[in-house]
């Protein structure tokens, strides 16, 4: 018999498509987490709000792993900060459908939203509570000069109380485990250290120059940012290196992978755009819709540098993923991206998001043929330390010793 395990992904559905909207890396890690625990022999019921008036409200994935859409406020897309008004009714209607279908084993919660109704439903049932944050308020307010906005405050609050009380909290990297600790009062014996995994079938070297003609790509040099238009994520880092790179790189492109996201994802594309312009990069920055999980990986294969320069990062799947693709990876130096690029993988970090320093860094990889062949061979090696079935292994310790 399957030993069920209850998901919470409150302001993102697993089966939207990450880079568009509040889709991102968490919507992959869901995803890949529940298929790979439902090979190991569990049962995931994912449950998430409804976003849009189609979807049915329960979706078979695949033997083991079912997404469930609650009815928790407006059937669209909201902003997570609007959201916290529905974490109550999702709650418990969440409850509501645990009590017919049958307890799980332990709740897993992500994302501080989907944690204060973890919290909720642990008080109010007694089931074991496993969190994972994914990003967290004080390291973000961190990366900011802005004074924190009164739903920032909320978020800090609920962080605070869902990390004192889960029964376990689950940090992908060492670094987000000592933020925890030295940031949010989380004891050292709650928190557990489980790396996010890379699909190691889907995301294995290959031919650039055929990359680039299955997607249609010129055959020149190209830098790719793949993720959600948003300044967390640092695009316009990539677009002021491409301005320092240009002189001496005359065929380079840069390609960025991704659509708006959050409340001001709009304006900050309309911004990243109008820069391009101003800098006059002309076609030589191409702005591309984001693409299937399934089918990124030949997006890597085409590039011939991945530029990950986030200003906070728990993790980095991005960097994970291309380095398996063996395709060299410029990483900022913050948050998880350390432990993804670490010394001897495939990628390098540059500290700080001055775009000198950015083209600096990628003119010595294009421009050092050993360095790119180097990082290229040793990207596969490293990444392999990421995988699902070691994730799964380590997180089902977890919740056999809470059940």
């Amino acid at each position: 018999m399957r030993r069920r395990v209850a998901f919470l992904s409150l302001h993102t559905c697993p089966l939207l498509q990450p880079g568009r909207g509040w889709a991102g890396g968490m919507n992959v890690y869901i995803d890949e987490l529940a298929r790979a625990l439902a090979r190991d022999g569990f049962h995931v019921d994912v449950f998430t709000r409804r976003h849009d008036r189609e979807s049915e409200p329960s979706v078979a994935v695949e033997p083991g792993f079912v997404v469930h859409h609650v009815d928790a406020g407006p059937r669209r897309e909201i902003d997570p900060g609007h959201a916290v008004r529905f974490v109550g009714v999702f709650a418990d209607e969440v409850m509501d459908r645990l009590r017919t279908d049958g307890w799980p084993l332990v709740v897993h919660s992500h994302y501080w939203l989907s944690g204060w109704a973890g919290l909720k439903i642990k008080r109010e049932t007694a089931l074991p509570h496993v969190h994972s944050s994914h990003t967290l308020g004080r390291v973000t307010q961190a990366m900011t000069s802005d004074a924190p906005t009164p739903g920032h405050l909320v978020r800090l609050a609920a962080e605070r109380d869902v990390i004192g009380e889960a029964d376990v909290v689950i940090a992908s990297t060492e670094q987000e485990r000592s933020d925890l600790i030295m940031q949010y009062g989380a004891h050292p014996d709650a928190v557990n250290v489980i790396w996010p995994g890379v699909d190691h079938d889907l995301f294995v070297p290959g031919v650039g120059k055929s990359a680039k003609i299955r997607l249609g790509w010129p055959s020149v040099p190209t830098l790719l940012f793949a993720g959600r238009i948003q300044a967390l994520k640092g695009p316009d880092v990539a677009i002021e290196a491409m301005a320092f790179l240009m002189g001496d790189m005359p065929d380079l492109r840069l390609v960025i992978v991704g659509a708006p996201a959050g409340s001001h994802g709009t304006r900050d594309l309309d911004r990243l755009q109008k820069r391009a312009k101003a800098l006059d990069l002309g076609s030589r920055v191409t702005f591309a819709d984001p693409v299937p999980h399934r089918r990124i990986a030949d997006v890597y294969r085409a590039s011939d540098l991945v530029m990950v320069p986030s200003r906070s990062e728990s993790f980095g799947l991005v960097a994970a993923e291309a380095q398996a693709c063996g395709v060299p990876v410029l990483a900022a130096s913050v948050g998880g991206l350390a432990s993804v690029v670490g010394p001897g993988s495939g990628g390098l970090l540059v500290q700080g998001w001055d775009g000198p320093d950015w083209a600096a860094a990628a003119r010595r990889v294009l421009g050092e043929r050993g360095l790119a062949t180097d990082l290229a061979i040793r990207g596969p090696l490293w990444a392999e330390r990421f995988s699902w079935e070691s994730a799964v292994d380590r997180l089902a310790r977890v919740y056999d010793a809470l059940g």
